[in-house]
């Protein structure tokens, strides 16, 4: 049993294990202390016969739920940036690996994805074998905002979702609720909000937690979110399967509908160079194991803090200034180097998929 004052609490009930992320004033957003806390917990009742399953939750100010993870601690990323800190490095090595067990867990892992589930939030959710939103669900992988990519496997599980959505959600950032995340893939079954309590405790008295209980626990407590489609998919590939970022803003736009016009207009408020990248990293991920995908993420971040190739320090990076307008200053104008879609080439882009390691040296090199 953790002290409950912990930014992960961690207990044994039944056969579950019971995992609570416990910094609801920043949206549990994850720390490095809490991805250790975390694998050092799954590492251990993964070869514990007695736990059956994992389920994690979050949680807001008012107790348990609410909200699940808004993503990483990106006040800490911007303060490494400007510094040149490298603990970043850990950060993401650890975190990325953590995403990649969750993914391979060989027991049910169940994610209650109620509230805020956003960046690092969908990283250790989307590996699960049981992903489960509400009313109140709202995905997002809006990376792209504040100068970076779809990370934490984002290139892996975005590529899965039907036809051109991935692209879709890896450019644009748009926030899904429950019957959306269903429709493209990225959540299994939506649950009554008003009843999370009672579904969490009633894990505890399952006998066997496998995929038998657990079917029959699911058909207690979830609920039929929509039956029919949320979203015009036809439409979404007809933009977003075009062979470049410039090439689908500028079909966008030459479009007068409103759902075109609001798209192009998100695109064009983000990072431009980080949108031809994530583009990019979605096409290649398609291909890609969730080891490799997490390999090439690594990769990748590593450009982003230290663009060597664009000759910029950190403090000059186009993450420095996504957080610092989105979140530090709060102006909602960011900088960004180059301005315009238009003007990003293939030279600043291909580099940030060329590995700073060699295989033997790279930090993911364990990932099977």
């Amino acid at each position: 049993m953790s002290d409950d004052t912990a930014d992960v609490l961690c207990e044994v009930r039944g056969a579950v294990g019971f995992i609570t992320l416990n910094r609801p004033q920043a949206l549990n957003a994850l720390t490095l202390s809490m991805i250790r806390a975390l694998t050092t917990c799954l590492l251990a009742w993964r070869e514990d016969d007695r736990i059956q399953a994992v389920a994690i939750r979050g949680s807001n100010k008012a107790g348990p739920f609410g909200a699940f993870c808004a993503g990483g601690d990106i006040r800490f990323f911007h303060q490494a940036l400007l510094s040149g800190d490298p603990a970043p490095e850990d950060f993401f090595t650890e975190e990325y690996t953590l995403n990649h067990l969750i993914h391979s867990f060989p027991k049910p892992y169940i994610a209650f994805m109620d509230g805020v589930v956003m960046g690092g939030g969908m990283g250790i959710s989307q590996g699960a074998s049981h992903r489960l939103v509400t009313s109140r669900s709202k995905l997002a992988m809006p990376e792209t905002a504040i100068g970076l990519f779809p990370d934490v496997g984002g290139g892996y599980f975005l590529s899965r979702c039907p036809g051109y959505a991935g692209e879709w959600l890896a450019l644009t950032g748009t926030s899904l609720g429950a019957a959306e995340a269903i429709e493209l893939g990225l959540a299994d079954h939506c649950l009554d909000a008003g009843k999370l309590a009672q579904a969490w405790d009633a894990l505890a008295d399952i006998q066997s937690p496998d995929a038998a209980g657990l079917h029959s626990w699911l058909a207690e407590f979830s609920v039929v979110e929509n039956v029919t489609p949320v979203l015009d998919r036809s439409q979404i590939d007809a933009f977003f399967a075009l062979d470049s970022v410039s090439a689908i803003v500028h079909a966008l736009e030459a479009d007068a509908s409103d759902w075109a016009q609001r798209s192009a207009l998100q695109l064009r408020q983000r990072s431009p160079l980080m949108l031809h990248v994530a583009f990019e990293q979605i096409r290649r991920a398609r291909q890609l194991t969730v080891a490799q995908d997490l390999r090439m993420e690594r990769d990748m971040m590593r450009h982003c803090f230290f663009p060597r190739h664009l000759a910029r320090s950190g403090a000059q990076t186009e993450t420095a200034e996504g957080i610092r307008a989105l979140v530090i200053d709060k102006d909602n104008a960011p900088v960004w180097q180059p301005a315009r879609i238009e003007a990003v080439t293939p030279e600043m882009v291909q580099p940030f998929f060329a590995s700073p390691w060699v295989a033997h040296s790279h930090p993911l090199r364990a990932l099977p």
